[in-house]
């Protein structure tokens, strides 16, 4: 089996497994404790599903993992890792001009030389350059986010400016360690201006080494990734050791294979938490989900629910369809993100957080949101439950973007049971 078949396998198992736990009735998934500001205000029937969500900012331990390697290098024993740089120890970043396609820099940055950018020097740079933003980590090819956290880092642009690079300079290539095999290699890539210039207000594309405060761990890339923020997750390569300044214009990422848009932005996007697979007759129904933010923001999540096999006709998208708006909650209370973080605040000077801890924008923009809904009673039948993003920009969920290989957006459909 090549190993993007074997890639995809092990995404679709990661993906059915997810759904069965959410189609088994679970009010709450990842293990999160009540967020009670979240019920606040609520009715009571869906105070108890509402309370019962994950906490926003995912747990460390629960981080769902999507990674690549024979053995994966988070895998390796602490011997092996020590001996091919992935401590913070030993970690060293060679940042160097491609030989085919040259950028003219003068100070490239290399183990041979005594010059490679070791963790001391990268916490050095952090004393008057460290950022740290929401991100949610997603993968372009499976329906559910990976984990939400807050992410700290150097913007990499700080570091690139070190090897002064002078001109011929239209892209950047990335790797990290894969048991220093070439056939392992996992590359990813970004255009310059989108790394030295924070375009559209976007958060700087960093070279990460916190999640939620504490030090990135060997699963989530540590020593050191990257993390670009409106991208799905190869962009973020992990267990970052090469950066490479190119004059080529066109991405060399590894995950063109498999005919994916290499250059897509995080979709908008909902999905269903939980609903219940059996009611009585004319019983209300709590019903939770969340929705990812992607690049065009959200305005609405909306639902529908009609009789098992009455969908319209020729409306792929059903856009005419009754769609009605669900209740987008507000983001937690400081004290009740989660994800580990101490007090389970927000750290101070987080972008896009005010000095109080709360989001200066809601919903933000590459995180997610939670919404809520209470469907009125229904006659005995089986139906089906969808829901929706409509985003700032008015289009609803698949648009504007339907095509399955620039990120999932398809409307989730779930099943239930009214006796």
């Amino acid at each position: 089996m090549r190993d993007f078949d074997r890639f995809m396998r092990d995404h679709d198992l990661v993906t059915r497994r997810f759904f069965m736990r959410v189609g088994a009735a679970s009010l709450g998934i990842f293990g999160g404790g009540a967020i009670q500001s979240w019920a606040d205000g609520l009715s009571p029937e869906l105070n108890e599903a509402v309370a019962k969500l994950e906490s926003y900012m995912t747990p460390l331990d629960k981080f769902r993992d999507i990674s690549r390697g024979s053995p994966v290098p988070h895998s390796l024993s602490e011997e092996k890792r020590i001996e091919v740089g992935l401590t913070r120890e030993t970690w060293r970043l060679e940042v160097t001009a491609d030989l085919d396609h040259p950028t003219r820099i003068k100070q490239p940055l290399t183990i041979a030389d005594g010059t490679a950018l070791d963790f001391p020097g990268l916490m050095e740079l952090a004393k008057t350059h460290a950022v740290k933003f929401a991100k949610v980590m997603t993968c372009l090819n499976i329906g559910c986010p990976l984990g939400t956290g807050i992410w700290e880092g150097v913007p990499l642009k700080v570091v690139i400016w070190k090897t002064q690079p002078i001109e011929n300079f239209r892209r950047v290539f990335y790797y990290g360690f894969h048991n220093n095999e070439p056939k392992q290699i996992f590359r990813s890539s970004l255009p310059a201006g989108r790394v030295l210039e924070d375009l559209y207000d976007l958060p700087p594309v960093i070279l990460c080494y916190k999640l939620n405060g504490q030090w990135l761990s060997p699963e989530r890339g540590g020593p050191v990734r990257v993390v670009v923020p409106e991208a799905y997750g190869f962009k973020s390569i992990k267990w970052l050791s090469h950066i490479v300044l190119t004059n080529l214009a066109v991405a060399n990422d590894t995950y063109i294979e498999g005919n994916n848009d290499v250059d897509s932005p995080l979709k908008t996007f909902a999905a269903t938490l939980s609903v219940p697979p059996s009611v009585s007759a004319n019983q209300r129904i709590p019903v939770t989900g969340y929705a990812q933010v992607g690049i065009s923001g959200l305005k609405k999540v909306q639902f529908w629910v009609c009789p098992k096999g009455t969908e319209p006709t020729n409306d792929p998208h059903f856009v005419t369809a009754n769609w009605t708006d669900a209740t987008i909650l507000p983001p937690p209370k400081s004290g009740e993100w989660g994800g580990d973080m101490p007090d389970s605040k927000i750290p101070a000077g987080t972008l896009e957080f005010d000095d109080s801890g709360l989001p200066k924008v809601w919903p933000m923009r590459f995180s997610k949101v939670h919404w809520a809904t209470l469907l009125d009673g229904l006659p005995v039948g089986e139906y089906t439950l969808r829901s929706r993003t409509v985003d700032e920009k008015g289009h609803a969920q698949p648009m504007p973007r339907p095509f399955r290989k620039s990120g999932h957006a398809e409307i989730e459909q779930v099943g239930f049971v009214v006796k």
